[in-house]
């Protein structure tokens, strides 16, 4: 028994051998190691960046931010990244108001963006300036929920989806709209647009992204942080594994049903990191891990600080002029901030009584020292224009009731600014601007079906009544506000 074992040990031996498949300790072949299909997957997710390319006493703007994935997250354009914007690219500071988000998206096209949701301020220079912008992206601007009133079908400046390899992994990336659009930009801008439901949406793309090929599904949402928690369930039972957020200002970083949603906050302050292990073979989602980084502590990136400071050189051409002074600021959300503005129109156009408007057209703060052309823009960025309105007392107090105003206070019951009591029957001259009118939720279409336009830009009364006064260190804008609550 002995000897017939050896010699069936030698047989098999020899078998092995002359098969190639001994091997000895000193021989150069070595195996390939089995395929085991994991491949991973890193998104980088920013929203509402709104033109704050340029770094800012606390955060390092598009180059620092840039810096950080280079340095943080190890990024290279070869490698397993997806960058994804959830919208509102432009609209904010004069670096990029100005230049109706050219200089943002020259920006975002270096920075290596895969693909934007649409967003609301994406209408904010007209669909035209959207498919200018488009025309000069290197990535495509998504939105599966926008569709065209005449055809129902999505227009021709939105991709629903698109389908891109990431380290082997066919990504389906799909984007949507908040359905605020029609009274959160200009309302004429989107009146050829219905904006529908996000799960009717998903339920109508995601057969398609999947018949398409895509093995990952994650959604890029121009969306508040409590619509992603009401979409999660079905994104979920529709195999979307990652909602980024958008348009509300907060920040979110939780998994919920099963689905990663991220909101980044907004103006690239921070940044949204998602990890994905992806198993190709088996067709299935291994882990998905998240979390939030802010954009501080990065090495500028020397390409990105480039561009940022040629278009800092073109603002700097048209709107470095120095027009007034202040020693203490004025902030965004003040009374002072609101009195100027409303309180300048009034000194504008003398013929009306009383102006209003929404304290949301007012963007940023004034900041202490020198308040030049390019402050004002950045406070004011809409191309918003003042319409003239006839209203009665009692139409003026349902419409003012959301809003700010001037030639008039609410403290104590509506009176005039002399005093005299707000009359029901009477009827008063008022200022207030296009786009409040445009939208059917203020009642001004109501009340008053014939406004007469202006043309004055509701910035440029601001403007003019800084320049008047001539303030300087020596005279400083602060003694002029008034910041009385009204």
């Amino acid at each position: 028994m002995r000897y017939r074992n050896f010699i069936e040990l030698i047989f098999v031996a020899g078998i092995v051998f002359s098969s190639g498949f001994f091997f000895c300790k000193d021989s150069p072949y070595q195996p390939e190691p089995p395929e085991d299909g994991v491949r991973e997957v890193i998104i980088l997710y920013t929203n509402d960046e709104h033109g704050w390319m340029e770094p800012t006493s606390t955060h390092g703007g598009a180059a620092g931010m840039m810096g950080l994935w280079k340095q943080r997250e190890g990024y290279s354009a070869d490698g397993p990244y997806l960058i994804l914007s959830g919208g509102d690219m432009w609209t904010g500071p004069a670096i990029s108001t100005w230049t109706a988000g050219e200089s943002m998206v020259q920006v975002m096209n270096a920075m290596g963006y895969s693909a934007a949701a649409i967003g609301n301020h994406e209408f904010d220079f007209k669909v035209d300036g959207l498919n200018r912008n488009l025309s000069l992206s290197q990535f495509p601007y998504l939105s599966a929920n926008i569709k065209t009133k005449s055809t129902g079908e999505i227009p021709e400046f939105a991709e629903p989806y698109l389908i891109k390899q990431v380290n082997d992994v066919n990504v389906g990336i799909i984007g949507l709209t908040t359905v605020t659009t029609p009274t959160s930009t200009f309302p004429d801008n989107v009146q050829d647009y219905d904006f529908i439901d996000y799960a009717e949406a998903l339920e109508q793309v995601v057969p398609r992204v999947k018949a398409d090929g895509a093995e990952l599904i994650v959604v890029a949402a121009h969306i508040c942080s409590w619509e992603m928690k009401a979409l999660a369930a079905k994104a979920k039972s529709l195999g979307v594994s990652m909602i980024g957020g958008g348009h509300c200002t907060d920040t979110i970083n939780i998994n919920d049903s099963g689905v990663a949603l991220v909101h980044s906050g907004r103006n690239m302050q921070h940044y949204a990191r998602v990890q994905i292990q992806y198993d190709t073979v088996g067709d299935t989602l291994i882990s998905i891990s998240q979390q939030l980084v802010e954009n501080k502590g990065g090495t500028a990136d020397a390409e990105i600080a480039s561009i940022v400071a040629y278009w800092r050189d073109q603002v700097d051409a048209t709107l470095s002029e120095v027009i007034g002074f202040t020693e203490n600021g004025i902030g965004s959300r003040s009374w002072a901030m609101y009195n100027m503005v409303t309180d300048s129109w009034l000194i504008s156009y003398p013929a009306a009584q009383i102006s209003c408007t929404n304290a949301g057209g007012i963007r940023q703060s004034i900041p202490s020292g020198e308040i030049t052309l390019e402050t004002i823009v950045s406070v004011l960025p809409f191309e918003n224009s003042i319409v003239e309105l006839e209203l009665t007392g009692s139409q003026l107090m349902d419409v003012v009731s959301r809003l700010i105003f001037g030639g008039m206070t609410s403290v104590g019951g509506y009176r005039l600014t002399d005093g005299t009591p707000l009359d029901p029957s009477q009827t008063y001259r008022v200022l207030t601007i296009d786009y409040l009118y445009s939208r059917p939720d203020y009642n001004f279409q109501n009340y008053d079906e014939t406004p007469y336009y202006t043309s004055i830009h509701y910035r440029q009364p601001v403007i003019d009544w800084i320049k008047s006064l001539n303030t300087s260190p020596e005279n400083p804008l602060d003694q002029y506000l008034d910041n009385n609550p009204r």
